[in-house]
């Protein structure tokens, strides 16, 4: 089953719809109009069940060594629930885990994860 189409993300007050543009078996892709921005949703099975829910982000960039050129430039943000195989987790437990994570990354306005920005560990 699918996410709802379109998703959409918001990234310094402006929103993009990202609608879906590919479906597999285990893994949807989401990707904006201008190819910009992609939503990846996959999943994949084994010893290890992996959930990965991945947003893709390029920008045209001046080029360092010729800044009269641009070039594509990205980075990729990313959670992954890395789980035993045979549903030693539920749904639930997950999602208890995940949001006590979510919680620290964003208190106090996203403080841990600014300080990991620049560096802090």
């Amino acid at each position: 089953m699918s996410f709802a189409d379109p998703q959409t993300i918001t990234i310094s007050t402006v929103t993009t719809p990202l609608p879906r543009t590919s479906v597999g078996e285990d893994e949807s892709e989401y990707t904006s109009g201008d190819g910009l921005y992609k939503l990846t949703a996959s999943h994949s099975y084994g010893k290890r069940r992996r959930r990965v829910l991945r947003f893709d982000h390029s920008k045209m960039s001046p080029d360092v060594y010729k800044p009269t050129e641009n070039v594509s430039v990205g980075m990729a943000v990313y959670t992954v629930f890395d789980m035993p195989g045979k549903g030693e987790y539920t749904p639930a437990e997950a999602l208890a885990i995940w949001v006590g994570f979510n919680t620290q990354l964003t208190a106090t306005s996203n403080t841990l994860v600014t300080k990991l920005l620049g560096g802090e560990s």
